[in-house]
């Protein structure tokens, strides 16, 4: 690794770690558990989205009641975005005529946008309307990360209340979220991009002039679109130059904002933060991998101010930084090595064989090795999945770190909300291991950790695992999908179980080689987003419920502290230990086999 490379990590932390500390308090006050919270200044607002939609602001909902409200309103905005989507061509502010998408490929859609996932199986700029793309996919952007912190602040109530029936209000906290959090902050990071030239408009498509007209063979398809084959089977083509070049248009700095806030990821254009139209120089780069820790780091810090003991947060926020640094580190190291292959051919004899440049392929030269690299950490880290190169041309060992992070319950930062509670569910297992260990029955937080509490951290735990393990063994069994991966042998599998572990872990991102629109990894991963992110969720919120209606216990002698380097070690171990022992073999037939391979 260069300097550059450790300079660009160093700062990126320091200024993050600046500006989640007065993030965090702002969203502590923002979701204040008050009696009275609709008297505060500010809420007219409120009142008035209360008062049209019929909502009881005031009433404090049990756990069940609590993800009744959720399940009900993100099955609504599944439906709502299908809609869009098969409705689209009879729709206003759709300048190219794009018609509607298939339903299996609609369900998709829906489903991962919904879910958080953002998982796309399409290309924005040749399938999606500017509708669909602002009502549809932008909405949910905002909705999705809303719930995942309206689930959390339910959990953090949890502990915090004392023999209590309710975790809040569902309503409520999807308002404050949306309107207190996500909506200021895109504003502001829209306008941003903008500046750094990120495009935000409603014009049609525009063509302009190639600098050199190319000659090219043009398939010849019969009225259906089907391309014509001749008698050996053969696709009959015909000459033709390409004379102008269409660029693509839209309101994409308004969805890029609330995709990197939200850790949603799905990109306007099909090639995501690498198109230079959402992504354009290295200072919108860094707004971006910015953006996308943000909320979920401050949140840390709001974790410990509304439980009454900061340190708690900072131990919570230790842990991420402990596990996220070295493999941010060790993927650019790999990158920067270059391709193992290549150094066996002695290509390259400057720098002791390796190649001098490292391993662009794939990558913006206007980015560079070390900001791709640490976007690639900091997006499968955070479950945005935005990417700003391609992941199925990054080195072995550099593809096993990004699909390693998302493996690990996507808890390291993970995504807004949905992050922290997945890694308050590590910290119960811990503090019950703890138990185990001393002798005494554990405590998280002054409540005690019972059957109860264990069975849904467990759950939360190990239910993303068995969606990647036995979604990849169908996926590799079922010819179809396995015609589906670009490459044969290691690499083919890696691709497979990277999609897998993208959609079962609600990332998104993807190593790219995939041919992922078909109805097979439509309905699949389907399947896995939708029951990655509810059973998660309704595990935690069952849990928050029972932790509500405990009674507070006093610390005492035998107490473990759960803000000490002891128990950010006994955190982190259990994170790593649960990863490592699940996915090891997995990872062994992939890119370790591929490294293997490759390097002899």
């Amino acid at each position: 690794m260069t300097a550059n490379d450790f300079l660009q990590i160093g700062v990126f932390l320091i200024v993050l770690l600046l500006l989640i500390k007065p993030m965090g308090s702002y969203m502590a006050h923002v979701f204040a558990d008050e009696p009275n919270r609709l008297t505060r200044a500010g809420a007219g607002f409120e009142r008035v989205i209360y008062r049209l939609c019929g909502i009881d602001a005031q009433e404090d909902m049990g756990w069940k009641r609590y993800a009744i409200a959720m399940l009900l309103f993100n099955v609504c905005g599944m439906v709502l975005v299908y809609a869009f989507q098969r409705l689209q061509g009879y729709l206003p502010l759709n300048p190219q005529h794009f018609p509607a998408l298939s339903p299996d490929l609609s369900i998709n859609t829906a489903i991962s946008f919904v879910t958080n996932t953002n998982w796309q199986a399409y290309s924005g700029e040749s399938a999606m309307s500017y509708l669909t793309q602002m009502a549809a996919l932008a909405v949910q952007n905002f909705v999705s990360a809303a719930t995942g912190i309206a689930v959390l602040m339910a959990v953090v109530r949890g502990f915090v209340r004392k023999t209590a029936k309710g975790v809040g209000n569902f309503w409520v906290d999807l308002t404050r979220t949306t309107l207190y959090v996500l909506m200021p902050l895109s504003f502001v990071l829209a306008l941003l991009l903008v500046s750094q030239g990120v495009i935000q408009n409603f014009k049609p498509y525009v063509d302009v002039p190639v600098a050199q007209t190319t000659t090219y063979a043009n398939p010849v398809t019969d009225a259906a679109g089907n391309a014509i084959k001749d008698a050996a089977g053969n696709p009959v083509t015909k000459p033709a130059q390409l004379t102008t070049e269409t660029l693509p248009m839209g309101p994409a700095a308004s969805q890029i904002a609330i995709k990197m806030l939200g850790t949603n990821g799905g990109g306007f254009f099909g090639a995501n933060s690498a198109h230079p139209y959402e992504n354009p120089t290295p200072f919108s780069n860094f707004l971006e991998m910015l953006a996308i820790f943000l909320i979920p780091g401050g949140l840390c810090l709001t974790f410990g101010q509304m439980v009454g003991d900061k340190r708690q947060g900072w131990a919570i926020l230790a842990t991420m930084l402990v596990i996220f640094i070295p493999l941010a580190i060790g993927v650019t190291a790999a990158e920067q090595a270059g391709n193992p292959t290549l150094h066996t051919l002695s290509i390259d004899q400057h720098a002791s064989d390796l190649q001098s440049g490292g391993n662009m392929e794939g990558k913006e030269t206007r980015f560079g090795i070390a900001a791709s690299s640490l976007f690639t950490a900091i997006t499968t880290a955070a479950s945005c999945g935005a990417v700003n190169n391609m992941h199925d041309s990054l080195t072995p060992l550099g593809g096993l770190v990004p699909m390693w992070l998302m493996q690990l319950g996507e808890v390291i930062f993970g995504g807004v909300g949905c992050g922290l509670y997945g890694m308050l569910a590590f910290a119960v297992v811990a503090v019950f291991i703890a138990g185990l260990m001393v002798g005494r029955t554990p405590e998280y937080l002054g409540k005690k950790i019972e059957a109860y509490e264990m069975k849904m951290a467990s759950l939360a735990v190990l239910i993303p695992c068995a969606l990647v393990v036995i979604g990849t063994a169908i996926a590799v069994m079922t010819p179809v999908a396995k015609a589906s991966a670009g490459n044969p042998g290691a690499h083919g599998f890696s691709e497979i179980l990277y999609a897998v572990t993208s959609a079962a872990n609600n990332n998104g991102s993807a190593f790219g080689g995939l041919s992922a629109n078909i109805p097979f990894w439509n309905v699949m991963l389907s399947v896995c987003m939708f029951w990655a992110r509810y059973t998660l969720a309704i595990a935690m919120l069952a849990m928050a419920g029972s932790l509500a209606a405990k009674k507070h216990v006093p610390a005492s002698a035998g107490t473990l502290p759960t803000h000490t380097p002891l128990f950010v070690t006994l955190l982190t171990s259990v994170v790593i230990v649960v990863g490592a022992l699940t996915f090891l073999p997995a990872l062994a037939l992939g890119p370790i086999a591929e490294y293997l391979m490759s390097a002899h």
